[in-house]
């Protein structure tokens, strides 16, 4: 648990936030609790969902039918020892691939709620295995070695898998004869080619071994209808960190990834800079993490493009200046280091310089916080100086996601003023389906703090006495608790720890304050 600066309530909040219940005081065993605030565009309601879009499988296949010809997704090449440029597949293209992959799933013996292990790093591969899984009603579960010491395994196990996708570095791990994976797998597709030694391993332990080609050729010579999901289908089953050693699986429905990204569709609508289908994401977080899962299935929603890093956390900016994304998402260590890198290089400069600096960054700071656009506040500053720092993330980026952890007010607010890009942070957990708070992101109030509910979500902060935590003082603080459509229906195998996070309706989270500005 950690103490955040969680939601902003402040003298505009009528444009924000919505008071729809009050709070009421303790009684009997029952905590008191705080005042229900949801956004103010769900002030009387949530708003209706899209007809067209209920499920991932919606979400993806709604937007082929709209953009068949749009890039989709993009990767490096190594050509003679070096990296390439990006090269793409469309929308028409990745929808063909994913056809033959579920169609081969279903030729394997998947039915509709067989679990489908993905394990590797982000890459086209990975998104395509999971369109798959969406088009046929089978259910995704991401594997991340990071978890801890035989997380992998016990997930194969807990979750039940059968079939798996794998990158070819993470292939020797699960032909291991004392993994769990020896007994229970069927199915292993490796997301390129797999060794004559692989093979014959895995066909020691009765696994039937695949390259991504030979998948692909299993379907287009066995094609299948596809079998999409309803919304209360289960669409993955997404594990973290356990508090008793054991990671835990997060069950999230389709209505749960619809409800999320129709809910960023209606508060990005809100702001001079929309989504468009000429944005460009670059995808390094974990897509076995709900951050990145989200941030790609809203660019898909828009019929944008997903360019992958080519695996190289220390070349990241080559791939930067290579790919010259529109949005750049990332947690807190990496935008520090960007800060740190850019700090640096200004103490190299002669003082005249630094100080030329630091005069049109007051400037630049002060008319945003008098209320300026990003891009009116000091056009002079940004060609003056702030330029080439927006040139270190490619030169397009306009707008910055930070998630995962609280973002530093110091950070924030130097990323506003200096990469010439609009910054939203957020408050979220996998349980919520990413983001359940979200700054604005052209109001410098709301920097140190996370933001406002999300649209299809409503909070409220529950007393915590041992820790003297009153969401009816003056200053509100409490345990944060969630409810709405992107919030999970529990966690798998494991009522009860489902009946201790999940009380009347409300899940329960980490400790917030309502800050009033």
């Amino acid at each position: 648990m950690f103490l955040i600066s969680g939601f902003t309530i402040w003298k505009k909040m009528k444009i924000f936030s919505a008071k729809v219940e009050e709070g009421r005081e303790g009684l009997d065993e029952k905590p008191a609790v705080g005042p229900v605030y949801r956004n103010s565009l769900s002030k009387n309601e949530f708003p209706p969902p899209d007809p067209n879009i209920s499920t991932a499988w919606d979400v993806f296949s709604v937007s082929v039918e709209k953009n068949p010809q749009n890039r989709m997704l993009g990767w490096r090449k190594f050509v003679d020892g070096k990296l390439g440029p990006y090269v793409w597949k469309t929308y028409k293209e990745v929808y063909d691939e994913v056809m033959c992959i579920g169609s081969a799933l279903r030729a394997s013996g998947a039915e509709p709620g067989s679990r489908v292990g993905i394990y590797g790093s982000n890459c086209p591969q990975w998104i395509m295995a999971m369109e798959a899984c969406n088009a046929h009603s089978l259910v995704c579960v991401p594997l991340y070695d990071t978890l801890g010491p035989g997380a992998v395994n016990f997930i194969l196990d807990h979750a039940e898998v059968d079939f798996v996708f794998v990158q070819d570095k993470k292939v020797k791990e699960l032909l291991n004869p004392d993994c769990k994976s020896a007994q229970r797998l069927k199915i292993m597709v490796c997301f390129t080619s797999l060794t004559e030694e692989e093979k014959n391993k895995a066909a020691e332990i009765r696994i039937k071994p695949h390259s991504w080609n030979e998948f692909l050729n299993m379907g287009k010579e066995t094609p299948s209808e596809i079998c999409p999901p309803q919304a209360f289908h289960i669409c993955t089953i997404m594990y973290t960190s356990g508090t008793s050693g054991d990671p835990k699986g997060v069950v999230l429905t389709h209505e749960n990834i619809a409800s999320f990204i129709r809910g960023m569709d209606l508060f990005m609508a809100q702001f001079e800079d929309k989504m468009n289908e000429d944005d460009v994401y670059l995808s390094f977080l974990p897509l076995a993490h709900i951050l990145d899962r989200v941030i790609e299935e809203y660019f898909f929603r828009n019929g944008a493009s997903v360019g992958y890093y080519h695996g190289d956390l220390n070349a990241l900016l080559d791939d930067l200046m290579e790919l010259k994304p529109t949005l750049f998402g990332g947690v807190p260590r990496v935008f520090e280091r960007v800060h740190e890198g850019i700090k640096k290089a200004l103490q190299e400069l002669n003082p005249v310089r630094r100080k030329i600096f630091d005069i049109l960054y007051r400037h630049k700071l002060a008319w945003m916080k008098f209320g300026c656009k990003q891009k009116n506040a000091s056009p002079l500053a940004d060609l003056l100086a702030f330029r080439k720092i927006k040139a270190r993330l490619g030169g397009r980026v306009r707008l910055i996601l930070s998630g995962g952890a609280p973002l530093s007010s110091e950070v924030e607010e130097f990323l506003r003023v200096t990469c010439c890009a609009f910054v939203v942070t957020g408050y979220g957990l996998t349980e919520t389906c990413g983001p359940t708070t979200m700054g604005f992101p052209d109001e410098m109030c709301m920097i140190g703090t996370v933001g406002t509910p999300t649209l299809y979500n409503e909070l409220r902060l529950e007393e915590v006495p041992e820790m003297g935590y009153n969401p009816l003082g003056e200053r509100a603080c409490g345990e944060i608790c969630v409810r709405g459509k992107s919030v999970f229906s529990g966690y798998h195998k494991n009522p009860e720890l489902t009946r201790e996070s999940i009380k009347d309706g409300w899940f329960h989270t980490d400790l917030g304050i309502w800050e009033q500005l």
